[in-house]
């Protein structure tokens, strides 16, 4: 029989095997397993084990023909056949993609009877990050929506956690409502399906609030030596500071007096103390979303203690003078 009319007869074999979905046990035949599966990317081999009766064998993709015995019929150059002897017909896919999956069919003829064996080749994709929010600034008491989309095969799960307190939700979607100053900084997005490593990625949320002074205390000082008050104030954006002596703003005219303002607090130095620079300093502290401010004293030690001895003084003259009014209340009860 020629090779043209060979072919001929054994696609019309082929076509009969699939149009009537003919499945013979043989038992000199070993069945492939029902799944193969790999990861997209890799290369799949497709093993089918017949012995020396066999004359015609063929390999095929639902009803397209991939090899005939040693005669290729696929176009795709990723399809190679790596052994066809008496004991095994195996074909490779490199590079499986996601549309290389379905049934296959190793068909063949043996004892003038069609047999097949079936087998389905499962392609799992790694689960991946497609999009995601970008970093956003909000202020404090906004509500937050940030998503996280992800891709893969088998379906993906998404977590969403706070890279400070830990896990926080599932989904690819997360709402804060309200959200709190201490809410603030990374969450990630981490998706898996098994597949290999989980992928992540951040998203930072800057939550923005007024100024709160949160360090300040009244400071003993001594002519001629130097003193720092002290003032520290959190905020979002980063407040600018301002000092003021009773009501009069500060602007170093004087130069035994100097501002200095960091990330978070201001200082106010002097090197030098005299008799004018005692007395009561306001640090104001302000951002665009509000402003707070608070008072202290540059005081003299002496100064104070005979402050408080006087005080005390007029505490006892007052209970002195009142004591008969309260003994006289209390009798009358």
């Amino acid at each position: 029989m020629s090779d043209p009319l060979l072919r001929i007869v054994l696609v019309g074999m082929l076509l009969a095997v699939l149009a009537n979905g003919l499945y013979v046990e043989g038992a000199e035949f070993t069945h492939l397993p029902d799944n193969i599966t790999v990861c997209q990317g890799e290369s799949a081999i497709l093993r089918c084990n017949i012995d020396d009766k066999v004359t015609h064998k063929a390999w095929l993709n639902r009803s397209n023909i991939l090899f005939t015995g040693n005669d290729k019929w696929s176009l795709d150059y990723r399809v190679t056949l790596i052994n066809n002897n008496k004991s095994e017909f195996s074909i490779q896919i490199d590079r499986v993609t996601v549309y290389d999956e379905g049934p296959y069919t190793c068909s063949f003829q043996a004892r003038d009877e069609p047999r097949t064996a079936h087998v389905y080749l499962i392609v799992q994709v790694p689960a991946k990050i497609i999009n995601i929010s970008k970093d956003i600034s909000v202020n404090e008491g906004s509500n937050v929506n940030l998503f996280c989309l992800a891709i893969g095969r088998p379906e993906p799960t998404v977590t969403w956690r706070h890279l400070k307190y830990g896990l926080l939700s599932e989904g690819e979607f997360l709402d804060i409502t309200e959200i709190k100053r201490q809410q603030a900084e990374e969450y990630e997005c981490i998706t898996n399906n098994g597949v290999s490593a989980p992928d992540t990625r951040k998203v930072r949320i800057t939550v923005n609030y007024p100024p709160v002074i949160t360090d300040v205390k009244n400071m003993p000082a001594q002519l001629g030596k130097t003193a720092i008050l002290r003032c520290e104030a959190m905020s979002v954006p980063t407040a600018s500071f301002e000092w003021y002596k009773d009501e009069k703003r500060l602007m170093e005219h004087d130069s035994n007096m100097k501002i200095q303002n960091e990330k978070t607090r201001s200082l106010l130095m002097f090197t030098n103390v005299t008799a004018k620079h005692f007395g009561n300093y306001t640090c104001f502290a302000s951002n665009r979303l509000g402003s707070s401010n608070s008072s202290m004293l540059l005081f003299r030690p002496g100064a104070a203690k005979n402050g408080a001895a006087a005080s005390d003084f007029g505490v006892f003259m007052t209970m002195w003078f009142l004591w008969p009014a309260l003994l006289v209340l209390l009798l009358k009860i």
